[in-house]
């Protein structure tokens, strides 16, 4: 048979027909290489449910082992690469975003702000969703197809206090409305304004730190770019002679896998066409690899891990992180917070880009949030900055939250407890 004409068929077969499909191929010698690459990276197959048929997991690497792009459409057998899982294909479009109508009288984020505290404003809100289908082909063979859809509900408040106002912001984010949970998102912008009422700034001072879910993604977002592979063949990261040392303690790990439905900006192939995987990037606290494109793989005599990314087709595809997530520990923020005799939550943080460098590792930003005192919170403070290096940060990692918290970006956020970073303050 044509192998072309599997691709349809083969996205939801049971393990019987896989084998029959690979049987068929071995009398196929241009083929016999992909299909040794494909039964060598074939997995233990599991039922994801008894009324669910079994799906196929394979190992997305064997699609860069071989010519690239050539072996594509054998290997779309496998659409979702989650280790360890039962999980089956990924599922990223869904049909409920049709007819919404007033996004408001859906999720009614307005009202249960406001009815949270009676200092709070709402300042501005909306309702957003998204569909999507792209096409990828190439001269090399690649012919991929797929389409996605998400929506997200956003609220910016003002508390005021005399003649004092602070700002919050809050969202949620899902596949479909029903999905989203705006009285969580309400609850969030109204105390992210109202604890900061009455803040002042503080000392200066070394201290344990535990940075807020959103400030973690956007410190995940530094840490990416400098585990990104283009960076690294240009000398431009400060890893690039460390795969195999340790960079963190041993129980934190740090994960892009765009295959996860619920990452918002989950996928099943990357902007070249390449099935989208899950890279671990630090396991065990050790460094394991760093992110790739066909051209940076190239550069540094290895594979693609399937991170090429673009802002359109019109330009060449870059190299980043599409879904990264540290793995979460077993304890809440609050019971973070309980263990910290003298600390500080960061609630949010100014300038965190324009602060860091990628090369030395030095970080500093602005930022706003709470004192810790005594295993509880405290005062509310801004005004200050915090700082340390990249690399002293992920190895005085003491501890990592239960909290994910999938965000609409590229990584997603959970409380960190990171020790000894100077704050600067009066």
């Amino acid at each position: 048979k044509d192998v072309a004409g599997l691709q349809p068929r083969a996205r939801a077969l049971e393990i019987s027909h896989v084998d029959h499909a690979i049987i068929g191929l071995l009398d196929m010698p241009h083929h016999a290489t992909a299909v040794q690459a494909f039964q060598r990276n074939l997995v233990e197959c599991r039922p994801v449910a008894e009324e669910v048929p079994r799906r196929v997991n394979m190992s997305a690497q064997v699609h860069d082992h071989l010519d690239f792009g050539h072996v594509e459409r054998v290997l779309r057998l496998r659409r979702n690469l989650l280790r360890g899982s039962d999980a089956g294909m990924i599922v990223l479009d869904r049909e409920a975003l049709g007819g919404v109508g007033d996004w408001n009288r859906l999720v009614g984020i307005d009202g249960l702000t406001l009815a949270v505290d009676n200092r709070v404003r709402v300042e501005h809100s909306s309702y957003s969703d998204a569909y999507g289908e792209a096409a990828v082909a190439t001269t090399t063979g690649i012919r991929q197809w797929g389409r996605e859809n998400g929506c997200y509900v956003t609220v910016s408040t003002l508390a005021d206090d005399g003649d004092e106002t602070q700002t919050g912001f809050g969202f949620s984010v899902g596949r479909t409305p029903t999905t989203l949970d705006p009285a969580r998102a309400a609850k969030e912008a109204a105390d992210r304004a109202t604890r900061l009422l009455g803040a002042v700034k503080p000392g200066s001072k070394r201290t344990t730190v535990v940075l807020d879910p959103f400030v973690t993604a956007q410190f995940l977002s530094i840490i990416a770019s400098t585990l990104n592979g283009e960076a690294v063949v240009k000398g431009r990261s400060l890893f690039q002679d460390r795969l195999g040392d340790s960079v963190a303690p041993s129980f934190v790990n740090l994960i892009d896998d765009p295959t996860n439905p619920l990452a918002y900006t989950a996928t099943d192939v990357d902007g070249e066409g390449l099935a989208a995987r899950r890279n671990g990037l630090i396991e065990g606290g050790v460094l394991r690899q760093f992110t790739h494109n066909s051209y940076s793989a190239r550069r540094a005599n290895t594979v693609s891990t399937g991170n090429a990314i673009r802002g359109g087709y019109a330009g060449t595809p870059g190299v980043g992180a599409m879904a990264l997530y540290l793995e979460p520990g077993l304890r809440s923020q609050a019971e973070l917070v309980a263990e910290i005799e003298d600390g500080l939550l960061v609630q949010s943080v100014s300038g965190i880009h324009s602060g860091v460098n990628a090369i030395s590792g030095d970080f500093s930003t602005g930022a706003a949030g709470l004192m810790i005192r005594g295993g509880a919170i405290a005062e509310p403070v801004r005004e200050f900055t915090i700082a340390s290096t990249l690399q002293r940060m992920l190895l005085d990692i003491v501890a990592v939250g239960n909290d994910v918290d999938w965000l609409p970006m590229r990584a997603a956020g959970v409380s960190l407890v990171i020790r000894d970073v100077t704050m600067s303050g009066a």
